[in-house]
Order: C-alpha cells, then sequence, then structure tokens
C-alpha cells in the first residue's frame, strides 16, 4: 500500500541543542518550534563538561575543528530539547539553515542560524542529521528514552 493511502502518520523524533551563545532566546525559539507543528517530548538544561561534550562530537574527532568545537559547547548551558512531528528531521533541519551562518544570512535568512548564529562553528543550534543521529543523540542526553 502506497504510503500516501496509509491511514498512518509516522512521527519522528530528533534532537534540538540550542548552544551555549544564544541560550538566551531558548524560550523564542521553542515558541517558534512550536509554531510549526513540532511536540517538545523531552527538554533538559545543562553545562557539558569538556569530556561530555568530547563524547558527544566523538565523530570529529581529530578534524581541524574538534577542540574549539568542544571548548565553545562547553563553554556554558545548552538547552537539549527532543522534538517530534511528521518529517520532523528534514523540516527542523530546513528551519535550522546551513551550517555556517554566512551562508545561511545568504541562502535561508528566515532560518535560525541565519538570525542568530555568528560563524560556522557558533551557528547557535545543532539538530540530529539522521535518524540514527537523532536517536543516538536522544540516548546521549536522555538514557532512559525508548
Amino acid at each position: 500500500m502506497a504510503r500516501e493511502n496509509s491511514p498512518y502518520i509516522h512521527i519522528e523524533r530528533t534532537l534540538l541543542i540550542i548552544k551555549p551563545d544564544i541560550i538566551n532566546y531558548a524560550d523564542k525559539i521553542e515558541e517558534l518550534i512550536l509554531q510549526k507543528g513540532f511536540l517538545i517530548i523531552q527538554k533538559r538544561r545543562v553545562h557539558l563538561t569538556p569530556e561530555q561534550a568530547s563524547e558527544f562530537y566523538a565523530e570529529h574527532y581529530g578534524k581541524i575543528f574538534y577542540a574549539t568545537l568542544i571548548a565553545y559547547i562547553s563553554s556554558g548551558p545548552i538547552e537539549v530539547l527532543v522534538i517530534a512531528r511528521e518529517n520532523a528531521i528534514s523540516i527542523l533541519r530546513e528551519l535550522i539553515g546551513p551550517q555556517n551562518a554566512f551562508k545561511a544570512k545568504a541562502t535561508a535568512p528566515e532560518s535560525l542560524r541565519a538570525i542568530y548564529g555568528t560563524d560556522d562553528q557558533q551557528n547557535g543550534i545543532h539538530a540530529s542529521d539522521s535518524f540514527t543521529s537523532a536517536e543516538k543523540e536522544i540516548r546521549f542526553f536522555f538514557p532512559d528514552s525508548k
């Protein structure tokens, strides 16, 4: 049976992190997320240690930006949200815009990274890029999450 004929809606979960430099805008960002049809399933504010940040971003170990990324993400509190809706991952990725804030300002000026980001690393927002990443990242911050 084709998906469009199915009476079921596939709800995806994904992870959104509001990074330290824009934590003061967390309420505005959450309001926008809700307006875009997302449900906030879980939420917590945490200040990662450099060790925790290194574990979370282990896939980037050895890359030129790794040390700066770890220092940045562990520089202050972050807001971590598990959000859900149909096609959550792709819709959220579109909403946040390109990783580089300069590119976001040029190509997606309404995106969160265009509005709140300052450069390639201090882009204000992290969002899972795939179903596999989302599930792994959700378990990192919410180990009891099903």
